[in-house]
C-alpha cells in the first residue's frame, strides 16, 4: 500500500487544474478543521468548503468497486471503514458548518470544478464594486 498516494492522484490533480484555470484558489491536502484529523484534498476556508476526490476502490464506489477475490477476509472490512471514515468526516465537517463536496475519480474534472465554484460563490457574500470618487 506504499506506492498508493494519498494525494496528488492524477484525478486531482486533473479536478485542481480544472478549478485553477476557473480562477479558483485553495489550499492542498489541508486540514479544515486542525483538531479533526481528517485531511481534504481541496480547502477554501473563507468560503468553508472541502473538497474531497475518492478513488473507486480505496473508498467503495458503488459503480465500480469490485472486490478482489483474494484476502476478501482483510479487504472488505478495509473498505467499508474508509467508507464509514467518510461519513463520519463529512457529518463532522457539515456540523461545524462546512460545505462538503465528494467526487469520485471518474467524474469528469470539468464538471467538479463547474460545481466546486458554484460552492464557493455561494459561501462568500457578492464582491461589490468600490466607488470612485
Amino acid at each position: 500500500m506504499l506506492g498508493n498516494r494519498s494525494r496528488d492522484t492524477t484525478p486531482e490533480l486533473a479536478v485542481r487544474h480544472a478549478a485553477h484555470a476557473l480562477g479558483l484558489r485553495y489550499f492542498v491536502a489541508a486540514r479544515p478543521i486542525p483538531t479533526l484529523r481528517r485531511t481534504a484534498d481541496m480547502v477554501f476556508p473563507r468560503a468553508r468548503v472541502a473538497v474531497f476526490v475518492d478513488g473507486c476502490y480505496w473508498h467503495g464506489c458503488p459503480a465500480h468497486f469490485k472486490a478482489p477475490a483474494t484476502h476478501s477476509d482483510y479487504w472488505g472490512p478495509k473498505i467499508e471503514r474508509n467508507r464509514a471514515r467518510d461519513a463520519e468526516t463529512t457529518r463532522a465537517l457539515r456540523d461545524a458548518g462546512w460545505t462538503v463536496l465528494r467526487f469520485w475519480e471518474h467524474d469528469d474534472a470539468a464538471s467538479c470544478a463547474i460545481a466546486i465554484r458554484a460552492a464557493v460563490e455561494a459561501a462568500l457574500p457578492a464582491r461589490t464594486a468600490r466607488a470612485h470618487s
